[in-house]
């Protein structure tokens, strides 16, 4: 594994011999257009509604957009992966305990953790790779919603700075330079609900600002098994300037330990031995912590990055019961261990007043010490199946040519390559092994004003996600010995889409997309591993809308609509229908802020019904939850009241269809396997804000 370490060396050598830091014009940052020029920024910074934002001259897609703090303050969240859902058309559901990552549907992909969804925290990655859970993994419970300031967001394959996981869509988090004033924010609700969250900044210096905070939650849950959530976060950020540069450094802590209630077999609840609150495994749950240090600057022309970040997981899952073992049970413990370290830089060069060029270069690498996969029987390791070691290079590098041809028309025209480069050493030597592949992506978009208010887009681009490289090694299931066959590194997918967005000075913003979108390989749901395996290619097309409205007169309304149809590529007809493929997605939201104190939220989440197997003749039935938040504040205090699920819906979450093995079942039972919503929960919060 020198050769990998050698590699990282030449490649951050390259990376900073590439691009030189100075200062110029405008650039687009690490992670494209889900980042603005600083000068952009500044003025963003006091913008109320993200997304009454103006995108047109400034977006190369319909697809793109902006979402600001006070756009989702009022907005009730049961959990922090819900952020992700400010993206329209995006759903995050949960399987499992309130620790581990969420699920994620986009474009009707079912994104399983992260797989083709990517999220950058201050310009660091924070999908991983070769993770013990799933290749993409995303866990987002280590942000403070108080503290993001903007969500960036874009849509398929056409920025070529972003890479892996980014083809159905990708998103940037930034946290405030400074708050308004510092605050103490305390929470309580049903089912043992309680949150604290301090927060606050200070000027340090002429120019420099120093803002920390901590949030301690411990939680419960409807579960008859209680959750027990004990969840830790702290965050200390300091931005200055330094000669022509924006400067920042971030340390981030999270800790989080956790019981959990996995989907339950729909049989149990229907015969009534199994609550829809129940559990089947009482000792399944996790403990994940993660220490991040983020550094950057942002000049006018030029931004630069680095990262470290160290994770640890103990996860612990059960979803078939006793169908592999009658005696002990399936349980099986995933742990994984890693230090992950990278950096970035971009730059703009300005040909003319009409012509620039924009090169960038990336590199990361994954010191994976544990990838590992134990049996259990109530937390006890009874067997090592797999434990692995992973080394995984990147360097990526892009360029961009805009092009500016009239005052009307503009065009981008992209290409990237990666190039990746790894090493994993398993117990199994037959799984071991190591090498690199390199990709190339093109990618071109086109924009068109055809007034003041209309700006129509057209976009081409290819983009792929990697598969897990224990996955490109292995040679012999680790579990039975038998021969398997090995998967390709590169999954290579293919997207296009047209749209338009409308932005009037009535504060009413549209924007409508038409999409097409193939992908080589599928990922699917394997009930008895937890897990997801590639399957056959697919194709989807579909149309997206996006509708708000900010009135003069406190009231602000939103509709997110998206519709996918989806289907699997090369196989028989009747066969060839996703499972988890959510056709139909809708998001629509009022909100009232008034003058006066007071601050009203309503919210619908619904996500159409889906297929569960291949053939349709399973499905998983649609879901609509609605969610209520009120607010009132009183000179320093703000009080908070939010209702989840108002109407009590008896929706699922999240639903497969596999088969397992109940404890006094004498045959393994095909069945759906589901996770309900959170029933009717009301919380209390009172927040105390101190003056400056």
């Amino acid at each position: 594994m020198l050769r990998i370490r050698e590699r990282l060396r030449f490649g951050v050598l390259c990376m900073s011999a590439c691009v030189g830091l100075e200062s110029g014009a405008q650039d687009a940052g690490p992670s494209g257009r889900a980042v603005q020029s600083p000068q952009q920024e500044l003025i963003e910074e006091i913008i109320v509604w993200g997304r009454a934002t103006e995108q047109k001259g400034i977006a190369m897609s319909a697809s793109e957009g902006l979402v600001g703090y006070a756009d989702f303050e009022t907005r009730p969240l049961q959990r922090v992966g819900e952020l992700v859902e400010v993206l329209p058309g995006m759903v995050a559901t949960q399987h499992s305990g309130e620790g581990k990552a969420n699920q994620y549907y986009l474009r009707g992909m079912n994104l399983d953790h992260g797989t083709d969804f990517s999220a950058f925290f201050e310009g660091m990655p924070v999908n991983f790779r070769a993770h013990a859970h799933g290749q993409g993994y995303l866990d987002l419970n280590f942000i403070v919603p108080e503290l993001v300031e903007t969500v960036r967001y874009a849509k398929g394959p056409y920025a070529a700075d972003r890479g892996d996981f980014s083809t159905a869509g990708t998103t940037e988090f930034k946290v405030y330079d400074a708050l308004a004033a510092p605050f103490i924010d305390a929470t309580m609700g049903e089912d043992g609900y309680r949150r604290l969250l301090a927060a606050g900044s200070a000027a340090s210096g002429a120019t420099g600002n120093l803002l920390g905070s901590v949030e301690v939650v411990r939680n419960d849950g409807p579960w008859i098994l209680e959750s027990d959530v004990r969840k830790t976060n702290a965050l200390i950020k300091y931005t200055d300037q330094w000669r022509d540069f924006d400067s920042r450094i971030l340390l981030s802590y999270y800790d989080n330990e956790w019981k959990a209630t996995d989907q339950i077999p729909l049989r149990s609840v229907q015969r009534g031995a199994l609550d829809r609150f129940g559990f089947i495994d009482p000792s399944l749950g996790g403990e994940s912590e993660r220490l991040l240090l983020i550094a950057g600057l942002a000049g006018a022309t030029t931004t630069a990055g680095t990262y470290v970040s160290q994770y640890k997981l103990n996860l612990f899952g059960n979803f078939t019961y006793f169908l592999e073992d009658r005696s002990n049970g399936d349980q099986h413990e995933q742990v994984d261990r890693r230090w992950t370290y990278g950096g970035y830089v971009t730059k703009l060069w300005d040909v003319d007043d009409t012509h620039s060029f924009r090169l960038g270069s990336d590199v990361r690498f994954d010191q994976i010490d544990d990838a590992n996969l134990y049996l259990t029987t109530r937390r006890v390791r009874r067997q090592a199946v797999r434990q692995d070691s992973v080394e995984w290079l990147s360097l990526g590098g892009f360029g961009e040519w805009i092009a500016q041809w009239t005052e009307r028309f503009r065009s981008t025209v992209g290409l990237r390559i990666d190039y990746y480069d790894y090493a994993v050493e398993a117990s199994l030597v037959q799984n071991s092994g190591n090498g690199s592949d390199a990709i190339l992506l093109p990618s071109a978009s086109l924009a068109y004003s055809v007034n003041d208010n209309v700006e129509i887009y057209a976009n081409w681009g290819k983009g792929f996600h990697s598969n897990d490289v224990r996955g490109v090694t292995i040679s012999v299931d680790p579990a039975s010995g038998d021969p398997v066959d090995d998967v390709n590194l590169f999954v290579r997918q293919e997207g296009a889409e047209i749209g338009m967005r409308w932005e009037s000075e009535s504060g009413l913003n549209a924007s409508f997309t038409y999409f097409w979108l193939e992908s080589d390989s599928e990922l699917l749901f394997v009930g008895d591993s937890g897990s997801t395996e590639p399957s056959d290619g697919s194709e989807r097309t579909g149309v997206e809308a996006a509708l708000f409205w900010n009135t003069d007169h406190g009231w602000t309304f939103d509709l997110n609509l998206s519709f996918v149809d989806s289907e699997f590529t090369g196989v028989p007809n009747g066969s060839d229908q996703i499972p988890n493929a959510h056709g139909r997605v809708i998001g629509a939201g009022i909100t009232y802020i008034p003058a006066d104190g007071f601050s009203a939220s309503v919210r619908l989440r619904h996500f159409g019904d889906a297929p569960l197997v291949e053939d349709d003749s399973v499905r998983h039935g649609s879901t609509s939850v609605v969610n209520l938040g009120l607010g009132y504040t009183i000179k320093n205090w703000d009080l908070g009241f939010e209702l989840l699920n108002v109407f009590d819906a008896e929706d699922d979450d999240i639903a497969y269809f596999y088969e397992s093995s109940l404890a006094g079942e004498l045959a393994p039972v095909e069945d759906v396997h589901f996770h309900p919503v959170v029933p009717r929960t009301a919380r209390f919060s009172i927040r105390y804000n101190f003056q400056n």
